[in-house]
C-alpha cells in the first residue's frame, strides 16, 4: 500500500512521520512530481498536477472539514473524497462561537471600553429569550455548536438543507424554512459548506430578514458573505455588529474595510484548527477499514460531489 501526502501550506515532515508511525510496513511519502502510483492521497489544496499524475487513487483524505477548494479541481475518476468529520475541530468551534455569543450577549466589549476609559459602570442584564441564536448549517460542527449553545439556555434555532432533529434546538430546513428561521434569529452563526448554492447567501436581502439589532458570526467561508452588504446593514443600524473568522481573500488585504470598522471584529481563520495527531489517527483508521474490506462509500465523511459536502 502506498500513501502520498500533498498539502499546500502544511509542513510535510511531521505529517509524513505521523502517517509512517501508523503504517510502519507501508510506503508513505511527501509527493514530488513523477512519484510512483499510490493508493491513497492525504491532501489539502493539492496542485492539479498531483491529481493528474495519480488517476488510480482510491481515495483523497482532506485534512479539513471544508472541501470546496478540492472540488474545484479535476479529480481522479475513481477517487472518493473523504473530509474530516471531527478530529478535535467541533469542540474548538463550539468554544469559539460560545465565546463570541456570550461576549455579545453580556456586553463585555462595552465593559472593556468603559474600563479602558477609566469608567466604572453597570449595564442592565439582557434576557436570553431576547437573543435567539440561529445556527445555519447542522453538520458535525454546526450540531456541536447548537447543542453547546443550548446548554447556556439560549433559544437555539438551526437551519439545514434537509430536515434534522436535535434535542433542545428548533430546527428548520430547506428553502421553505429559511424565512421563518431568519425571522426567529437575532444572532446568526454561519457554518454552511461552501457550494454554488450557498455562495453569497449572506447578502443584503437575507441579512435584512434577521431580527433588528442582529449580530453576525461567520466561521464557515468568506464567500458566504457579501462584505459590502454587511457593512451597509451595520451602518444603517439593522445589524449591531459582526465577528468574522473567514474571508474571501486570506490573509485579509490591508486596505479592507473590516480591519477598522468599529463594529466588526476579526480573527485570522482560527476558529477551529486542524489538530495533526487527531487527524492522522482518524485518517489512518479509515484507511485500515478500507484495507480490511469496508466499502469506501460507507466511511464517515465521504463527500457527495453533487452536493459539495
Amino acid at each position: 500500500m502506498n500513501i502520498l501526502f500533498c498539502c499546500t501550506g502544511a509542513k510535510a515532515e511531521p505529517w509524513v512521520a505521523g502517517l509512517r508511525a501508523e503504517f510502519p510496513a507501508e510506503s508513505v511519502e511527501d509527493w514530488m512530481p513523477g512519484a510512483p502510483p499510490a493508493d491513497y492521497g492525504v491532501v489539502w489544496t493539492p496542485p492539479q498536477q498531483f491529481l493528474d499524475e495519480q488517476p488510480q487513487l482510491k481515495a483523497l483524505f482532506n485534512i479539513g472539514a471544508g472541501v470546496d477548494a478540492l472540488l474545484k479541481l479535476k479529480l481522479p475518476p475513481k477517487a472518493a473524497v473523504v473530509r474530516l468529520d471531527d478530529a478535535g475541530m467541533s469542540v474548538q468551534m463550539a468554544e469559539y462561537v460560545s465565546h463570541v455569543v456570550i461576549r455579545h450577549f453580556r456586553e463585555f466589549d462595552g465593559y472593556e471600553a468603559d474600563i479602558r476609559s477609566g469608567k466604572w459602570s453597570y449595564r442592565k442584564p439582557n434576557l436570553r429569550g431576547d437573543f435567539p441564536v440561529g445556527v445555519m448549517g447542522l453538520g458535525v460542527l454546526g450540531e456541536r455548536v447548537a447543542r453547546t449553545l443550548a446548554q447556556f439556555d439560549f433559544p437555539v434555532k438551526g437551519w439545514s438543507r434537509s430536515p434534522k432533529t436535535i434535542e433542545g434546538v428548533q430546527c428548520f430546513s430547506g428553502e421553505a424554512g429559511m424565512a421563518d428561521f431568519l425571522a426567529a434569529t437575532r444572532i446568526l452563526v454561519c457554518l454552511l459548506p461552501l457550494t454554488p448554492e450557498t455562495t453569497n447567501i449572506m447578502n443584503r436581502g437575507m441579512l435584512s430578514k434577521l431580527q433588528p439589532g442582529a449580530y453576525v458570526i461567520n466561521v464557515a467561508r468568506g464567500a458566504h458573505l457579501v462584505d459590502e452588504d454587511l457593512i451597509a446593514l451595520i451602518n444603517s443600524g439593522h445589524i449591531a455588529g459582526a465577528m468574522l473568522d473567514v474571508f474571501r481573500t486570506e490573509p485579509l488585504p490591508a486596505e479592507h474595510a473590516f480591519w477598522n470598522h468599529p463594529k466588526i471584529n476579526i480573527t485570522p481563520h482560527t476558529s477551529a484548527r486542524t489538530l495533526r495527531e487527531e487527524t492522522i489517527a482518524q485518517i489512518a483508521g479509515k484507511i485500515r477499514a478500507v484495507e480490511s474490506g469496508t466499502p469506501i462509500s460507507s466511511l464517515a465523511g465521504v463527500v457527495d460531489p453533487k452536493k459539495g459536502y
